[in-house]
């Protein structure tokens, strides 16, 4: 309860009974019901009193028996160090004066000088300074809390801008390699495209030569003009400016025109494509020369991580409410610390096998965000390396009231 409202409670703690009656006379001068006086005759009492601690101000005699009063406050200050303690004495030695302030005690008054006026203000100012202790304290407390609270803000903030710095560095890399991938892929066509232009300025004559440089500087283009389509798919999406034709579609439309594209490839590497489809017809919401070009992409990345003899297995199903496209290979496979980053934009997964079809590993980044713009969800999984991947495109199947719409 606040001394405001209730008596101050005093205990004097003084082994000789007179000076508790001469003590106790000087409080019957205070105001009525200021002040509550108590008295306890030993040290041992006095002890077992301040620690504890059910009074607000102690009034200790220097002399109690063998001990003293400093001894008294010192001991007792291990059990209740924010007692407040005036210490009464018969002696005024500066000496003593400073073993008490040093003990912990508010004040210090020889008991010769002791009236009803200066025991009063002693122990009012011995209050005032508890409670301004107490204030000074609790503001401390409080201002060591707000640091700590900053300190701990500050931290996380600098481990935010820790991590952000760290993902622009390693952006930044990932940029590189890619504009080093980037220049390696645009140049490699170059060349031949000028050999096959010496050629045919060499035998002007020679029919099959020049045929066979022109098939060559035709496979070179369309490769250069892939590599330049994929750029502009990934600039128009990042920049939020790739607009999709959405319609119903049939998921077999979907997959018979990526296999028009695809099957060139998988042939070329000597692949089997297995194929397995659902009996019913399966219809998306979506746009189909951009799903087709998701499955085209899944189809040639299998066959370019998959060796000369393997399989490409291609299936689709229905799947709770979603239209389901798998493709699966038995090639290279994907570590698993590379499987989180296979759809991240420049990011280069080493598979180590790496066939001659080239590219900017920005296919899948592309199959995505495509299948992020159908409400859809794409998965990669993969046993670990030498054991093949499987990717899993989810696809929301068409409400038959949709109608085609441009967004």
């Amino acid at each position: 309860m606040p001394l405001k409202n209730r008596a101050v409670r005093v205990l004097l703690i003084d082994d000789d009974r007179d000076d508790y009656l001469i003590t106790k006379s000087l409080f019957e001068d205070f105001p009525d019901g200021k002040y509550s006086f108590e008295w306890v005759g030993s040290y041992d009492a006095g002890l077992e009193a301040i620690r504890a601690g059910q009074h607000d101000v102690y009034l200790l005699d220097y002399r109690l028996g063998a001990r003293n009063g400093i001894d008294l406050l010192k001991e007792a200050r291990e059990h209740n160090p924010d007692a407040t303690a005036i210490l009464l004495t018969g002696q005024g030695e500066y000496e003593i004066d400073r073993l008490a302030i040093e003990a912990g005690a508010s004040d210090y008054i020889e008991k010769g000088r002791l009236d009803s006026v200066l025991l009063e203000r002693s122990i009012r100012h011995a209050l005032l300074q508890k409670q301004f202790e107490s204030e000074l304290a609790r503001k401390v407390l409080e201002r060591t809390e707000e640091l700590e609270r900053l300190n701990f803000q500050l931290a996380r903030e600098i481990a935010v801008r820790t991590r952000a710095e760290e993902a622009l560095r390693e952006a930044d890399r990932r940029k590189d390699e890619f504009l080093a991938t980037l220049a390696h892929e645009l140049r490699n066509p170059l060349a031949p495209i000028r050999n096959a232009i010496s050629i045919m300025k060499m035998s002007p004559a020679n029919t099959e030569a020049q045929n066979r440089s022109r098939d060559m500087m035709e496979r070179q283009v369309t490769q250069m003009v892939q590599l330049i389509d994929e750029l502009l798919d990934v600039s128009r999406i990042t920049r939020g400016k790739l607009h999709l034709e959405k319609e119903r579609v049939a998921v077999a439309d979907v997959i018979r025109g990526a296999l028009e594209v695809s099957q060139p490839l998988i042939q070329k590497a000597q692949l089997k494509l297995i194929q397995r489809h659902s009996n019913q017809k399966v219809y998306v919401h979506g746009d189909r020369l951009r799903l087709s070009q998701v499955v085209t992409n899944l189809l040639n990345n299998a066959a370019k991580y998959t060796e000369s003899g393997g399989r490409v297995t291609l299936e689709t199903f229905v799947e709770g409410s979603d239209a389901v496209i798998r493709v699966t290979d038995d090639g290279v496979g994907i570590a698993p610390e590379n499987l989180p980053k296979v759809f991240e934009l420049f990011t280069q997964i080493d598979r180590s096998l790496n066939r001659s079809q080239g590219g900017l590993g920005i296919g899948l980044a592309l199959v995505s965000r495509i299948v992020t713009m159908h409400n859809g969800r794409v998965e990669a999984a993969s046993e670990g390396t030498g054991r093949g991947a499987t990717f899993t495109v989810h696809l929301p199947l068409a409400d038959p009231s949709q109608l085609p719409t441009l967004v």
